[in-house]
C-alpha cells in the first residue's frame, strides 16, 4: 500500500519559495569545503545533524521545493513524479553514513523532518533520533504509548485511528492493553511531539556543531532548531543545493548533492560507509525499556524489506502521553 503524503495533508498556503535555482560548487571548491567540514567534525565535541527531504531524493522520494519537488510541480500545473513508494524505498548513502557516524561516536544526535522511515530502516537507534513530523510506518497506542514499527505504511495520517489495537499485556499478563492505535503523521495544525522536540532542543543546546542536510529550513519550529546551537556559541554548516532561510548564519555553506558530500566526508574521516543489507538491525535502548516489534503485515511484494520475516525488533521510545504536534517539511509518496 502506498500513500500520497502530500495529498493527504490539509490545504496549506504558506509553502515558501519553490523551485529556486540550484547552486553547485565546483569540484575543487566542493573538495575543499568538505575537507573543512571534516576538520570541524574532528574538533567538535557534540555534533548534531538535521535532515530534510533532500537526503531522500536519491531514494526516489521527491522533495517539496526542489526543481522537481511536489509543490514546485503543482505550481506549474504539473503532476509530481514518484520513482518509488515508501515501502520500496531503501536507505541512501547519506542514511548509511549517518548511521556509521553514530556508531563511531561522532554523531551524537539526529533530528529529522522526514516521514519516510528510512533512518529507522537503516538501523539508526531510536533513542538518538528525533522524528519531528512522524513516521509513515509507526503507529502509537493512545492508552499506554507503545509504538509499533510496521513494514507497510500504516494507512492513515493526521494522528487518526488506524483500526488496530494495542497488544501490550497488562500486569501479570491478565489481558492486553487494547488501546486504540493512531498514526504518528502530523498535519499542519498539529504540534510537534513533545518528547522528540524536547530531546531535539536539548541536543541543539549541547551541540557545538550543527550540520543540516537537504533542508531549506523554511518550516517552523524545526527549521529554527539549528539556531539554538549558534546562540550557544556553536557553529552551523548548511549542505543544500538551494538557498536556505538561515544561510546568513552559516559558518560554512556547501552546495552539492548530499550523497556526494557524505561520500567525500567519510573518506576524509577514514570511515567506511556500510552497505544496507535489507535486514533490519536489532537496536537496544541504553535503558533497555523501550522496545517494539517491527511487524510484517503487508500483502504486496516489498522486495528488500523482506515481508516474509514475520517479526523483527527495533527500539522505539514509549511515551506516557500523546502531546499535540506541529507539521513540517518531509518527503511524501
Amino acid at each position: 500500500m502506498s500513500v500520497n503524503y502530500a495529498a493527504g495533508l490539509s490545504p496549506y498556503s504558506d509553502k515558501g519559495q519553490c523551485g529556486l535555482p540550484e547552486i553547485f560548487d565546483s569540484p575543487e571548491e566542493l573538495r575543499v569545503k568538505v575537507q573543512e567540514l571534516a576538520g570541524m567534525i574532528k574538533r567538535a565535541s557534540y555534533v548534531v545533524f538535521h535532515t530534510g527531504a533532500g537526503i531522500s531524493t536519491s531514494c526516489g522520494i521527491p522533495d517539496f521545493r526542489g526543481p522537481n519537488g511536489v509543490w514546485t510541480m503543482e505550481e506549474k500545473g504539473l503532476n509530481p513524479k514518484f520513482d518509488t513508494t515508501f515501502e520500496n524505498a531503501i536507505p541512501s548513502i547519506t542514511h548509511m553514513a549517518l548511521l556509521q557516524l553514530q556508531r563511531v561516536g561522532m554523531l551524537k544526535f539526529l533530528i529529522s523532518q522526514n516521514v519516510d522511515g528510512l533512518h529507522l530502516r537503516s538501523g539508526f537507534p531510536r533513542e538518538q533520533l528525533a522524528e519531528l513530523h512522524g513516521n509513515m510506518f509507526v503507529e502509537e497506542c493512545t492508552k499506554c504509548g507503545k509504538q509499533y514499527v510496521r513494514d507497510c505504511v500504516v494507512g492513515t495520517m493526521g494522528l487518526k485511528p488506524t483500526g488496530r489495537l494495542c497488544d501490550v499485556p497488562k500486569v501479570r499478563g491478565l489481558r492486553s492493553c487494547r488501546g486504540k492505535l493512531i498514526d504518528t503523521i502530523l498535519d499542519w495544525e498539529d504540534s510537534l511531539p513533545e518528547k522528540d522536540l524536547n530531546l531535539a532542543n536539548d541536543a541543539c543546546r549541547k551541540a557545538d556543531l550543527a550540520i543540516t542536510l537537504g533542508t531549506s529550513l523554511q518550516i517552523k519550529p524545526s527549521g529554527n532548531l539549528p539556531l539554538l546551537t549558534k546562540r550557544k556559541g556553536g557553529k552551523l554548516v548548511i549542505v543544500n543545493l538551494q538557498p536556505t532561510k538561515h544561510d546568513r548564519y552559516a559558518d560554512l555553506r556547501i552546495h552539492g548533492y548530499v550523497d556526494e558530500v557524505m561520500t567525500q566526508l567519510m573518506q576524509h574521516l577514514n570511515i567506511e560507509i556500510p552497505i544496507w543489507t535489507g535486514i533490519s538491525t536489532k537496536i537496544e535502548s541504553s535503558e533497555q525499556k523501550f522496545k517494539a516489534e517491527i511487524v510484517s503485515n503487508c500483502n504486496g511484494d516489498l522486495n528488500s524489506l523482506e515481508c516474509q520475516k514475520s517479526k523483527r525488533e527495533s527500539c522505539v521510545e514509549e511515551v506516557s502521553c500523546l502531546p499535540k504536534r506541529t507539521k513540517v517539511e518531509t518527503p511524501f509518496i
